[in-house]
């Protein structure tokens, strides 16, 4: 943790009571998921909607008109 102390200009008033800001270290990064990855230009194939099939029942991955993806059941 990092301590700083500030000053103020010259001519202000000071604060009732004196202060510090305190900074943390950033937080480390997250470790790389060992998930497969896949484009979905790769799964839509230039096709705007794909059905999936999972356990008995149909997926539809959407490509929206803004570029969003939806999965709907």
């Amino acid at each position: 943790m990092t301590t700083s102390v500030l000053s103020l200009p010259q001519g202000a008033e000071a604060p009732a009571r004196s202060f510090r800001l305190l900074s943390l270290k950033p937080a480390a990064p997250a470790p790389e998921s060992s998930a497969r990855r896949i484009s979905s230009q790769s799964l839509l194939q230039g096709e705007r909607e794909l059905v999936i099939q999972h356990q008995g029942s149909e997926y539809h991955l959407r490509l929206t008109r803004n570029d969003k993806l939806i999965l709907t059941k």
